[in-house]
Formats: structure tokens, sequence, C-alpha cells
């Protein structure tokens, strides 16, 4: 093998190590997950992440499916894409961000279903303040107010650990996915609160951002974790000292796909009070509600209660 061979083939681990780490992080899974789901050594797994794996295909394919991705898809792939997607892809690509994301809402407007403003689902990481603005908001407009974590355990008749300890990533976004369609069949006005990694699922994201108007609710890494704490849980920080770095890792990764929502309402350092009203303002269509910036602290007294 040539210099040059060995070099291609290092460079192909490399882009392959960082791949699995990306998708990974956007879904949410610890290596210890992704193992487990896998039949893959987190040892193993360690390596391939670092670029130093030369991992078996059948190995790859299990990692693939763990995470459920196309084994193309790590590799780069042309097999069973067609010329279109091909002129597509190659078209889209030579767009700077602002005209993707135009070239994305006409895609939406001509070839999805038809938006129905009068669901409202909102999307984020857990601590941010989705349930207290979704609880609260469905109450003054009168209608229900649907946890799909709720949803999937009924589907489910067990927690979502169990679920996932039985089932895996896997089992659980059958669920998730089957629980999402039986809420949009059976409500046409709501407030849907979903999980903070249904963005890592693109086809469940597309259906929300086709039939709900979709509001990311987005706060600090810092700000996240400690609300998740103050709510009395400490799973964040036990045994993990890289716990905040691998929240970052998975912030970075699925805000791309959160900030396609209608409207972002970011409550850092924010008042319950403020907040809502940017939601407010967002659901009524006025420009306020997609600002990020105007929630601040300093506009409430004191004793108003936070997110």
């Amino acid at each position: 093998m040539t210099k040059t061979e060995t070099d291609t083939v290092e460079e192909l681990l490399q882009e392959l190590g960082c791949k699995v780490r990306a998708l990974r992080a956007g879904r949410g899974m610890t290596r210890k997950m992704l193992a487990a789901d896998s039949a893959v050594s987190e040892r193993y797994l360690a390596q391939l992440e670092q670029g130093k794996g030369n991992i078996s295909i059948g190995l790859l394919q299990r990692v693939a499916k763990a995470l459920r991705a196309d084994l193309g898809e790590l590799l780069r792939s042309g097999n069973e894409v067609t010329a279109e997607q091909v002129l597509i892809n190659e078209l889209i690509q030579r767009l700077d961000s602002d005209d993707q994301h135009r070239a994305l809402q006409l895609l939406y407007q001509n070839f999805s279903a038809r938006q129905d403003c009068s669901r409202i689902a909102l999307v984020g990481m857990r601590g941010a303040g989705k349930t207290s603005l979704g609880s609260r908001l469905a109450q003054h407009l009168d209608v229900p107010f649907v946890q799909l974590v709720t949803e999937i355990e009924t589907l489910g008749g067990m927690p979502v650990a169990e679920i996932l300890s039985l089932s895996g990533q896997d089992g659980y976004r059958r669920l998730e996915e089957k629980a999402l369609f039986d809420v949009l069949a059976r409500l046409d006005e709501c407030i849907i609160e979903t999980g903070g990694s249904i963005v890592s699922e693109t086809g469940l994201f597309n259906v929300l951002l086709t039939t709900c108007h979709v509001v990311w609710i987005k706060t600090s890494p810092e700000e996240h974790m400690q609300r998740v704490i103050d709510q009395g849980d400490l799973r964040p920080m036990d045994s993990n000292v890289d716990a905040m770095a691998d929240l970052r890792r998975i912030l970075d990764a699925r805000e791309p796909f959160y900030a396609q929502s209608h409207a972002t309402i970011d409550t850092s350092g924010s008042r319950l009070e403020e907040s809502y009203r940017q939601l407010v303002a967002s659901v009524q269509g006025n420009d306020q509600g997609s600002d990020s910036n105007t929630a601040n602290s300093n506009q409430q007294p004191d004793s108003a209660k936070r997110i």
C-alpha cells in the first residue's frame, strides 16, 4: 500500500469516527448506551470515534443500526441513490445557509401536508421550561396539554427507563413515532411537549414542522443542568464528571435542527411570566415571539416565578 493510500484510509477512519460521534451526540446516547444497543464494546467504540478503529463491515452495520442511520450514510456511499437525489444534493451543497433555509421552506410548502397552526409543538432539551410554559398556554387556550413521554409510557406500559432497558433506543423510537401519530390523529387542537431528542429523528421532526406551529424552548447549558438538578434529579451528575461537556456536545449537535422551528423562545435568566408572554406572542404571529434576546430577568420582580 502506497503512502497516499495509507493517508486516504486514515482520513476515511477519521471521518467515520467524527460521524459516529456526531450521530451519537445528536441522539443523546452515551457510549455505554451505544455499546449496549450495538453489541460492540465501549473500548472498540472509543477507538472508532478516535479514528483508530479499523472496524469490520459487520460491526459497523451494528453501530449504524443502533444509531438509526444507514450504513451508506456513515460511509458516504452513493449506492441506491437516484440521479435526482444526487442532483438535488449537489445543488443544495452549493447554496449558502440562508438559501438552504429558503429551499427547505419551499419544500415544506410544496411537498408536505398543510401546516396546522392550531397544534403547537414545543421542542428543546429537558430543563428549558417546556412543561411550565406548555401547560400554562394550554390552560389559556383551553386545549389539551399532551406530554409525548406520557403517551409513550402508556403505549409501552412502563416507564421510559424500562423501555430503554428492555428495547433500547430502537424500541423507544418506534413507540415515539406511534405516540406522535396517535396524538395528531386524535387532536386537531393541542399543545404537544416533545422529548428533547425528537429532532434526531428527522422524519418525525419533519412531521412536526408540517403539522404544528413548532416553538424551540431553549436556555443555556448551565441552566439546563441546574434546573434538572433543582427538580431533584441528580442523575446527570451521577458518576459523570464530563456531564456538562456531554450536554454541550448534545446541544451543539441538535441546535441546527432546533433552529428550523417556526419560533424560538430563550428562557435563559428569564422569569416565567416574561417567557410566557413571548410564547403567546409567537403563537399569535407577533414577531416578538421569535426574538430570542427579549427575555430578561431584570424585567420582572425577584418574587416572580422562574421557569
